[in-house]
């Protein structure tokens, strides 16, 4: 149980594996910060584009990760995310396993969650763009078999299906608007992937890290990459995330609350040859919430994404 003050053994790390340096030790280095508002005017400046896309370009390909400033989600929607996801993480845990997740429906709530084959120190909730959404029975060649999985709303509280929703439809937007900058930073026309990619075809992951009793022992979420096209993290003002420079050094992610943080995943690192590179990253356990948007694809292709706090 990830509320009991006595950690258990699943959850502590190799020494390898551990947080090697403090929490939210900031340095001077730094993932890079753009600024999207020149391309939110309409019809906008064409040498403002280009830098644009320049900036996107390199980001994508010398760090897989990036913060987007002026992003067209709006604040208060992203605080009113928050604010259901907090109440619906107090509620008691019988309550919350009331719509948890199983093994034929992976949407809904889970608190025993593996990342690499080690324990995650956090509860998710997982919620599809499409409310319902179809997935390979067996993810092995030749086997088209598919299964349906739907949205699980808790009864409360009881404004966040409608939150959580809207949140995705904002993020959607802002996937396909960086996929388009991401395509020409290739030198590829502006909707060379939009045939791989479809509206409601990602998915919302609220995260919340409770308190741990031995955080220098576990991590909320060890290191990984992210199996889809781009993720859309919506931090809170504590951080925790810790990304791998090509160097192999880890730097901390500063939390801005009106920034969002966005990861190339693998499956954009296959389409664009590697040229964008999807990068390793963990997060320390302390006490924080995320939700995160994986910018998703089509089922044809059967990759899937999103995340929060």
């Amino acid at each position: 149980m990830i509320y009991d003050r006595k950690i258990d053994e699943a959850f502590v790390l190799p020494p390898d594996h551990r947080p090697q340096r403090p929490y939210n030790a900031y340095g001077s280095d730094a993932i890079p910060v753009i600024d999207l508002s020149p391309l939110r005017s309409y019809p906008g400046d064409p040498e403002s584009r280009i830098r644009l896309i320049d900036e996107v370009g390199n980001a994508c390909e010398q760090w897989g990760f990036f913060q987007v400033i002026n992003h067209g989600v709006p604040i208060r929607l992203l605080e009113k995310v928050k604010a259901e996801a907090e109440a619906f993480f107090a509620l008691p845990l019988e309550e919350k396993r009331l719509v948890k997740r199983t093994a034929q429906n992976p949407l809904g709530y889970y608190d025993t969650e593996l990342t690499k084959n080690f324990r995650d120190w956090k509860e998710v909730f997982d919620i599809s763009a499409a409310e319902q959404m179809e997935l390979p029975v067996e993810f092995e060649a030749g086997n088209n078999e598919i299964k349906a999985a739907a949205n699980q709303w808790p009864v409360h509280p009881p404004g966040l299906r409608e939150a959580c929703m809207l949140y995705i439809a904002e993020t959607e937007k802002l996937g396909f608007f960086l996929l388009e900058l991401i395509s020409e930073s290739l030198g590829l026309p502006y909707d060379r992937f939009h045939h791989l990619f479809k509206p409601g075809t990602s998915f919302l992951r609220l995260n919340h890290y409770p308190v741990c009793p031995a955080p220098t022992l576990a991590l909320g979420v060890s290191r990984h990459k992210d199996p889809g096209a781009l993720t859309v993290l919506a931090q809170d003002n504590i951080g925790g995330l810790e990304v791998k420079r090509k160097d192999g050094e880890w730097i901390g992610v500063k939390p801005d609350m009106a920034a969002l943080v966005i990861n190339v995943g693998d499956l954009m690192q296959v389409n664009s040859l590697s040229f964008s590179c999807s990068t390793f990253h963990f997060h320390f356990c302390h006490p924080l919430l995320w939700a995160l948007c994986r910018f998703g694809a089509t089922t044809d292709i059967r990759v899937w994404s999103t995340e929060w706090w």
